[in-house]
């Protein structure tokens, strides 16, 4: 079996959020005399995040692990779910910090770069979505 060009982004874009998601996603302090104090996404909502990353790598091995079998859950729109569930559970996460103490200023990509990646690939795992929809409809 090979993998569509929809299924490569979905891995590459799992594999970006799995890293983005141990890099911090706020920076609050850190100037003289203050400790800085950071945190990633395996708090709030953020941890959804996370998992929906481990769950679109299975996705992507289930059809590989389940031989000459076609499985049912192996659809564009399995991986349209975990890409919206993905960006709410982000966007979620965000409103959050946004709305912290250390506010906006602890989300600047120096600062958060876990966070500014894991929205990126959020955004390629949409597009991988979209890719898989398209091809499914013909519209390559």
């Amino acid at each position: 079996r090979t993998l569509g060009r929809g299924r490569w982004v979905a891995a590459i874009a799992s594999l970006v959020l799995l890293v983005a998601c141990v890099l911090p996603w706020y920076t609050a302090g850190g100037g003289t005399g203050i400790p800085s104090v950071s945190g990633n996404a395996f708090e709030g909502a953020g941890i959804i995040v996370f998992l929906v990353s481990l769950a679109t790598l299975a996705l992507i091995a289930l059809p590989y692990a389940a031989g000459d079998v076609p499985i049912g859950i192996d659809r564009w729109q399995s991986f349209a779910v975990l890409a919206v569930v993905g960006v709410a559970a982000y966007l979620l996460r965000l409103l959050g910090l946004v709305t912290s103490p250390a506010g906006p200023g602890s989300l600047t990509p120096d600062r958060a770069p876990g966070l500014w990646l894991a929205g990126l690939a959020l955004i390629a795992l949409c597009w991988a979505a979209f890719d898989l929809f398209s091809v499914r409809h013909g519209g390559r």
